[in-house]
């Protein structure tokens, strides 16, 4: 199960291919086609290499394909930027060495005080989503239910909370939105570092999950960098929060999020709420 979870450039070209309609693309179709999205054939006219070549590539059997080939197919392919350097990073993956960032070293204990001196919600993620720190207010708006000592031993995933949680699936609003966003992030993440095996062991877990299973399947891929979350809270009801991805500097994947309410706005005077409730 756990080979089948692990990004391919192969896999990811056939599931590009198989999403383009041609159509969108003027080409002309001479008959039905059995299967959805370009035939390779197309395809390798359009990015202007040989069907042999695609074949190989698709079949994990190329070698090492270039730059210029990647952005050609991409081209051809019409994907987006985010989609182009995801395709870049299958292909040439730059983090495999990284290290997780160690979250009891010297060096973190900076980051944690600081997350802790902030009066809006903030929560530091891994690369794979483990909390690796949280304040009140960001245990509060993402994990109302879980005491918040609890970041330390095994720490909280998102992800799998997203999927395996019934009470963080109910806190939001539209959770098949932010389930296709946590998978699509955990895919780019994924390509960035191949041989991570604290993530092989996640996506092996989580892909037991039908619902995780049929997200994985699509092969999107999404940064979420800002976005708003939109959440039906237990304890001040709908609340809807801007937030912001900030990546720390040790490029091991690991980063904080900050959520905050537009002043004056209903959901600001739900976010004054829920610090009161965090004070008491």
């Amino acid at each position: 199960m756990i080979e089948e979870t692990t990004p391919t450039l192969g896999s990811y070209l056939r599931s590009r291919r198989a999403a383009v309609d041609a159509d969108d693309l003027g080409l002309a179709t001479y008959g039905r086609r059995r299967v959805p999205g370009l035939r390779r054939e197309e395809l390798a006219d359009l990015a202007g290499v040989s069907v042999n070549y695609l074949t190989r590539l698709e079949q994990g059997a190329a070698g090492n394909p270039s730059d210029e080939v990647l952005s050609a197919l991409a081209r051809a392919l019409r994907l987006s930027e985010v989609e182009r350097l995801h395709l870049l990073e299958l292909a040439h993956p730059s983090g495999e060495r990284a290290a997780p960032i160690d979250r009891d070293g010297h060096g973190f204990t900076g980051v944690r005080q600081l997350v802790d001196a902030m009066d809006t919600p903030a929560v530091v993620l891994s690369r794979n989503q483990d909390v690796l720190a949280w304040n009140r207010l960001g245990n509060a708006v993402l994990a109302p239910h879980v005491p918040h000592e609890d970041v330390h031993d095994p720490p909280p995933n998102k992800v799998r909370q997203t999927f395996l949680d019934p009470q963080v699936r109910s806190l939001y609003v539209d959770w098949e939105h932010e389930a296709e966003l946590a998978v699509a992030s955990l895919r780019w993440v994924a390509a960035q570092f191949p041989d991570d095996e604290a993530l092989r062991r996640l996506l092996g877990e989580l892909v037991l999950d039908r619902d995780f299973a049929r997200l994985w399947a699509l092969q999107a891929v999404e940064l979420c960098t800002s976005g708003l979350k939109q959440f039906r809270h237990p304890w001040v009801g709908r609340i809807d929060l801007c937030y912001q991805m900030l990546h720390l500097p040790e490029s091991d994947g690991a980063r904080m999020i900050a959520f905050s309410a537009a002043p004056g706005s209903p959901d600001d005077d739900a976010l004054t709420l829920l610090r009161h409730r965090v004070a008491d």
